[in-house]
């Protein structure tokens, strides 16, 4: 191994292509939905034990911090379905330039951030 090959170990410096950011995100929304099933799986649960645990179901769902995870879950299941499809589009041979990825992981985050704001909407 050569010992004499540069090296830049400040992260903060390295400016990744938005292809490398989206493939990114979209791994973390994967674990954002698996956690964020975890939890909600855990409210239908405590809502279908009695009228009691679903009142309070019901009065946990006014609350920001539930709403926030609603959202959230929202927001991280468009993205993934949308880089999903574009990674399932490029797995079939399209769009696997350079130019042609950039261009729809630009139009990808614009749709989901159209779905974000949906998905706040029908939230809150």
């Amino acid at each position: 191994m050569r010992k004499d090959r540069p090296k830049n170990l400040d992260i903060s410096t390295i400016q990744l292509p938005v292809t490398a950011t989206a493939s990114i995100i979209h791994r973390i929304s994967g674990i954002i939905i698996f956690i964020a099933l975890a939890i909600l799986l855990l409210l239908l649960n405590c809502s279908l034990e009695d009228q009691a645990g679903f009142d309070r179901v019901a009065g946990y769902a006014d609350g920001f911090i539930v709403q926030f995870i609603f959202w959230g879950s929202l927001t991280a299941l468009a993205y993934h379905a949308v880089f999903g499809i574009r990674h399932m589009i490029q797995d079939l041979g399209h769009w696997e330039e350079m130019d042609s990825a950039s261009i729809t992981a630009k139009i990808g985050f614009v749709i989901v951030a159209v779905l974000s704001v949906l998905a706040g909407v029908l939230v809150w």
